[in-house]
């Protein structure tokens, strides 16, 4: 058997995995235990001086004993850290195919611009007579959103996409009020393919929810929409392009069918990445639309950092737009911080969050947009299409497609059907991709579809990576079909850690690390 590189692989590896290392390092994998085991009480990397005499204020919350924290020296600290780090993956290791969520690359230029000291030193609490250049940047980077959406209003406030869905949400409900309709306009439409915040938000606003089926080609038919309307129906949270990665064919349909009975369309923006300069949303009837900016305009997101989710609004939900929001009139802009403060004709349905959002955020999907400029733009989401269904085309004559009838968008999805009888699952294919050195795709959703797996390549890999990627996964659908199970069921194999127990982790999680009991020596 030949690796990629052309060279025998069988007896070296069969070798190395018989091999056990004194230190349970493999050369420079290297096993890096907890904190709290490698650790110690007494050591520190930092010194800290003797206070002075000082009376104490604690009284009885004094500390009795000793905290208990493990401590490490300057050296071991960095080297604990630069090791848990190498076992990161992500945009800067390899390809990254994870569906529906897939974060483009975040450009170092976006990043330097956004630790300018003018960006990285703004304060949310200082004078707004302050901070006019921060102002323009997020006047800037709204006329942008409008422009690509077509839509007349953004709210900048919302930190991330289920955050950005409680806004349009809020708005949509908001004018149903002022319409006098709020006890009678209760129900959201959403989609059985949908992501799961979208009845999430409806019913945590106060909505009851009633599922839209899917038709066998994976996409919604205004006539199953309309046999759902009536006067009690709110609006409807569509996904477009859907979760199953296909362009829904009758959404201007169903947005006038929505319109046509006082109801409100709600777009979930999450793969707006595959429509950037092709098609704005609000030419096609969207009344609101979160839009992510880590993955449409390349801004990081993820590990509980900071987000954005900006929404746009139509005109007919543009006056419920949240605070604050800047107002601009008679050439002069301002930052309108309270509902009373808002210009006449606009009706605040209130605030989402203590301040106007993420700077960082804004400067970086800014910098996107100026750097790429709107043919750039237009070329990412040609290419993200493109890539996709480059590894649709690669890989479906080995893997099944549950809905070969529509092209593929941004994301490839793939079913389970060409496993059957193998004794692989899903999640076994999946942990194989780990000892390939590739993340695994998303797995098990959209839940419509069987043992789902949906690969999201993105715009910016290029025929090479994506190359290699279809070449692996080929060999491990071949290895699959050829019944050489144990390297999937048992696999990773040589990642640093083997496949856990996931049900067991979901149910019975270890939140707190114990000393364990000191083991007797074999001679008692």
């Amino acid at each position: 058997m030949l690796n990629r590189q052309g060279r025998p692989t069988q007896a070296g590896e069969a070798a190395a995995e018989v091999h056990e290392t004194f230190t349970g390092n493999r050369a420079l994998q290297q096993i890096e235990p907890l904190i709290f085991e490698i650790g110690h009480h007494e050591t520190t990397g930092v010194d800290i001086d003797e206070p002075a005499p000082f009376k104490s204020r604690l009284g009885k919350h004094a500390r009795k004993g000793e905290i208990g924290l493990p401590g490490l020296s300057e050296p071991e600290t960095m080297r604990h850290y630069v090791r848990l780090s190498q076992k990161n993956y992500g945009i800067d290791t390899g390809l990254f195919p994870l569906g529906s969520c897939t974060m483009k690359h975040n450009a170092r230029l976006n990043e330097k611009v956004a630790r300018l000291p003018g960006f990285s030193d703004v304060h949310p609490l200082q004078p707004t007579s302050t901070v006019p250049g921060a102002l323009d940047v997020m006047l800037e980077l709204a006329r942008y959103l409008m422009t690509l959406t077509g839509m007349p209003a953004v709210a900048l406030s919302p930190k991330a996409g289920a955050h950005g869905e409680a806004c349009g949400m809020m708005a949509i409900k908001a004018a149903i009020a002022a319409k006098g309709e709020g006890a009678t306009r209760t129900v959201v439409l959403v989609p059985e393919s949908a992501h799961g915040t979208n009845p999430a938000t409806a019913a945590l606003i106060g909505f009851s929810v009633k599922a839209v089926p899917a038709r066998p080609d994976g996409t919604v038919a205004v006539e199953d929409v309309k046999a759902l309307l009536g006067p009690d129906v709110a609006a409807i949270m569509l996904t477009n392009p859907n979760t199953c990665g296909i362009f829904e064919p009758q959404i201007v349909e169903i947005a006038a069918a929505m319109h046509e009975a006082g109801a409100y369309f709600y777009c979930d923006g999450a793969n707006f990445n595959a429509i950037v300069g092709k098609a704005r949303p609000g030419d096609l009837g969207v009344d609101a639309m979160h839009i992510n900016l880590h993955k449409t305009f390349s801004t990081p997101h993820g590990g509980g950092g900071p987000g954005a989710g900006p929404v746009v609004l139509s005109e007919r939900l543009a006056p419920y737009a949240p605070v604050p929001f800047i107002h601009v009139e008679g050439g002069k802009s301002r930052l309108v911080e309270h509902k009373a403060d808002a210009p006449e004709g606009s009706d605040p349905f209130g605030r989402m969050t203590a301040f106007h959002g993420q700077m960082g955020m804004y400067v970086r999907a800014l910098a996107y947009m100026l750097s790429h400029g709107a043919d750039g733009m237009k070329q990412a989401s040609e290419d993200a299409v493109l890539n996709a269904n480059y590894i649709r085309a690669g890989l479906a004559d080995l893997m099944s497609l549950p809905f070969p009838d529509h092209p593929s968008m941004h994301e490839a999805l793939f079913d389970d059907e060409w496993l059957k009888g193998t004794g692989v699952t899903t999640l076994d294919f999946a942990k194989a991709m780990i000892d390939e050195g590739y993340h695994p795709m998303t797995v098990y959703f959209p839940l419509v579809v069987h043992g789902a797996m949906l690969i999201e390549p993105t715009e910016s890999e290029s025929k090479a990576s994506l190359d290699l990627f279809i070449a692996t996964l080929r060999d491990l659908a071949i290895a699959a079909k050829g019944n050489d199970k144990t390297r999937f069921t048992a696999a990773p194999h040589h990642a640093p850690m083997r496949r856990l127990d996931e049900t067991r982790a979901a149910r019975q999680p270890v939140l707190k690390w114990e000393k364990p009991a000191p083991v007797k020596e074999a001679a008692e």
